[in-house]
């Protein structure tokens, strides 16, 4: 094992990270204000009116309400027995909503009264660590476990292989637990990970943020021109230099004005200056939301913009092509994730130190992407059996439950 950084590097690594990932859930949870520079409207109306969108929302939820884990193939131990004695739905669908969000999320692992495993999903705000590049699993991490009503950490966490030391604020001595697990109690749910950050990407890019609040920018330049637009400007020309000043609102609510001739019979010009267009604010906003379809999988459809004609479920399949794609490989990475956590959590439940090696026939499933549509039934069906009689038992259950769903 490599030598340790010490809970104090992690500290600062957390607290360096920690913007980042605040900033990500503000716009998943629409709670961030956008700054609107305009050299035309001035900040007081900027801040009147400033806009929402769930765009970052959407682009999260329609990826993670489609990856549905089902737990593991061929399991050689007790793996889907550990997670459904740890509320498996809610555990797995948090773990996956935290790693889209922020790009990784994390498993903390303990044991009851009795020795069995716990898991508890950690958002990335509060977790850190540093990760084996072979093995994904971390040779070290650190955790804040609960905080107080000021938001200061109180209870903490410092990971260890064989040794989990747990911190207490004001309290000088500290717990240690030990155990039968090679690894960090602290296993990573990883969203598209690479050479470069091993802790993955976030499902809202800088892409999706800046295109987002452009769009933000210019609803609120429409709601401040729809103000214009409902009470259009008019006018009133050779008006007597002796005549009472007319009431701007009082001529611009009321139903009928009266203005009367002069002494010499004559009236003055009453006219409306022309009414401005909508049109041009909800064409940019469209083009935003071309933009951010583009840059996350999703469609138009998906952004509250449908298509004229109701589509088919191949056409819907065909364009959310992007998100198949980026889906299956959400699937294999987080997927590891589990698997990594289970294995941990098989050590602490045997008290036993297992080779990860040993596990190697655990394979994650998944449901599909897409439910497969009804009218497609028959003809998949002929498929199989044509497939089958060309070479005798290469689709089994197994295959089509994980091609098909059932």
């Amino acid at each position: 094992m490599e030598n340790l950084l010490g809970i104090e590097y992690l500290r600062n690594k957390l607290e360096c990270k920690k913007l980042r990932v605040k900033t990500r859930y503000d716009f998943y949870e629409m709670k961030n204000r956008s700054i609107n520079h305009s050299i035309v409207i001035p900040p007081e109306l900027s801040y009147m009116f400033n806009s929402t969108l769930g765009w970052c929302a959407k682009a999260v939820d329609q990826l993670a309400d489609r990856m549905i884990f089902k737990g593991f193939k061929d399991d050689p131990a007790q793996f889907n027995y550990i997670y459904q004695m740890n509320n498996a739905d809610t555990l797995y669908d948090s773990a996956i909503l935290g790693a889209l969000i922020a790009s990784c999320s994390f498993i903390y692992i303990s044991v009851d009264k009795d020795g069995f495993p716990r898991m508890q999903v950690i958002d990335a705000k509060d977790a850190t660590g540093v990760i084996d590049p072979i093995t994904g699993l971390m040779t070290e991490g650190y955790a804040i476990l609960e905080r107080d009503k000021e938001g200061n950490p109180k209870t903490e966490a410092y990971f260890k292989a064989y040794e989990t030391e747990y911190i207490y604020a004001g309290v000088k001595e500290h717990d240690v637990y030990t155990h039968e697990a090679p690894y960090a109690l602290l296993v990573p749910i990883i969203f598209k990970p690479d050479s470069v950050r091993p802790f993955g990407h976030s499902r809202i890019t800088r892409d999706c943020m800046n295109i987002q609040v452009k769009a933000c920018n210019c609803i609120t330049r429409a709601d401040i021109s729809a103000e214009f637009y409902s009470f259009p400007q008019r006018y009133v020309l050779g008006t007597s230099q002796e005549s009472d000043p007319i009431d701007a609102w009082k001529a611009s609510i009321a139903a009928m004005l009266e203005i009367t001739k002069d002494e010499n019979g004559d009236r003055p010009t009453i006219g409306q200056f022309q009414q401005q267009s909508m049109a041009p604010h909800l064409d940019q906003v469209k083009m935003y939301a071309s933009l951010f379809a583009g840059a996350t999988g999703i469609t138009l459809d998906d952004l509250g913009y449908p298509s004229a004609n109701p589509s088919s479920v191949d056409a819907i399949k065909a364009a959310h092509e992007s998100l198949r794609s980026t889906g299956r490989k959400a699937q294999r990475t987080i997927g590891t994730g589990f698997l990594n956590a289970a294995y941990l959590s098989q050590c602490l439940m045997d008290r036993f130190t297992y080779q990860r090696s040993e596990f190697y026939r655990a394979v994650p499933k998944w449901m599909p992407l897409f439910e497969l549509d009804p009218s497609s039934i028959s003809a998949i069906g002929d498929a199989i059996i044509k497939i089958n009689q060309s070479n005798p038992g290469y689709l089994t259950n197994d295959v089509l439950e994980e091609l098909l769903g059932f």
